[in-house]
């Protein structure tokens, strides 16, 4: 893969064709970032939908084992077919903490899916996932603006409208695994974001073997069985891809951008995820939360800013 170094933004961009002139860096590198963080969402939030619809099917150890184990082997084939070489090692160390992270975020998500609504656990995880790396951002590159405050303070107050007691039940179930699910993603968005620039598809293997590994330690610690009953394989090949595809779209974004505008433009997965529940699977939810996703979206567009 051939780079170039823009001047003003101190960042390598993917080919020398990625901009046209170094004194348009600073504004492709903007576009790149927000659209690679964008169709992450989109291939995250498929992703999850379609594991959410497996995970009530087959339960969530088997939809995260199957996934993962196409995850996988799609990210090997890719990257011996692109004949990429191998990263530093500690590229790929960053890779497998990467994949601790995810595979509690995603655990404890689809968990929460199987208990409760997509439509409600998903917006909560999100909330947290973006604002992980915002936090971490600050510490290390300086305290956030006004409108990112005030974003952070109305992610709060969706999570409480998220999680207000319905009329005819406690508190929506599935909220807890829905803040495990965001602690777990923020700390994936930020170790993804310490990969070196010319580093790709091998971090993204070390990072799905590490998950592969712990998956099938908790089978032998609990003595699942790995063969589920039923294998619905379109939806779980698609989460599988969607879910390679969202990673490498993320790690794109990262390296052409800030952390902080990549985790927030992906955290919107969340979105797709909600309304694709709505679509498809006809969930309803109550009127105030509705406003608390709402709320949520604003949350994420304040932060952004």
């Amino acid at each position: 893969m051939n780079l170039s170094k823009c001047r003003f933004c101190s960042r390598q961009n993917l080919s020398a064709d990625v901009t046209q002139k170094n004194e348009d860096c600073p504004i492709e590198a903007s576009f790149l970032t927000a659209l690679f963080a964008l169709l992450a969402a989109t291939a995250w939030g498929s992703g999850d939908f379609t594991g959410g619809l497996a995970a009530r099917r087959i339960g969530t150890f088997h939809t995260i084992l199957i996934g993962y184990t196409i995850e996988l082997f799609a990210s090997v084939f890719v990257a011996l077919a692109r004949l990429e070489k191998l990263p530093p090692a500690v590229d790929l160390m960053w890779g497998a903490l990467a994949g601790l992270f995810v595979i509690i975020g995603f655990g404890t998500l689809l968990r929460g899916f199987t208990i409760g609504r997509m439509g409600i656990v998903a917006p909560v995880s999100a909330v947290l996932a973006a604002a992980v790396p915002v936090i971490f951002t600050a510490l290390t590159k300086g305290f956030p603006r006004e409108l990112q405050l005030l974003g952070f303070g109305l992610a709060l107050v969706s999570i409480w409208m998220l999680s207000r007691p319905e009329p005819l039940g406690g508190r929506p179930a599935g909220v807890g695994m829905a803040l495990l699910a965001g602690l777990g993603f923020g700390g994936f968005f930020t170790t993804l974001d310490q990969i070196g620039e010319n580093a790709l598809f091998w971090p993204l293997v070390a990072s799905r073997m590490t998950a592969f590994v712990l998956i099938l330690a908790f089978a032998l610690v609990t003595r699942q069985q790995l063969i589920p009953p039923a294998f619905p394989v379109v939806l779980l090949t698609l989460n599988g891809v969607l879910g390679v595809a969202g990673t490498l779209f993320f790690l794109l974004a990262t390296q052409n951008g800030r952390l902080d505008i990549a985790a927030v433009l992906g955290s919107l997965y969340s979105a797709v995820t909600a309304i694709l529940a709505k679509l498809v699977t006809k969930e309803n939810i109550a009127r105030l939360q509705v406003v608390g996703m709402a709320v949520a979206v604003l949350a994420v567009a304040l932060i952004t800013i």
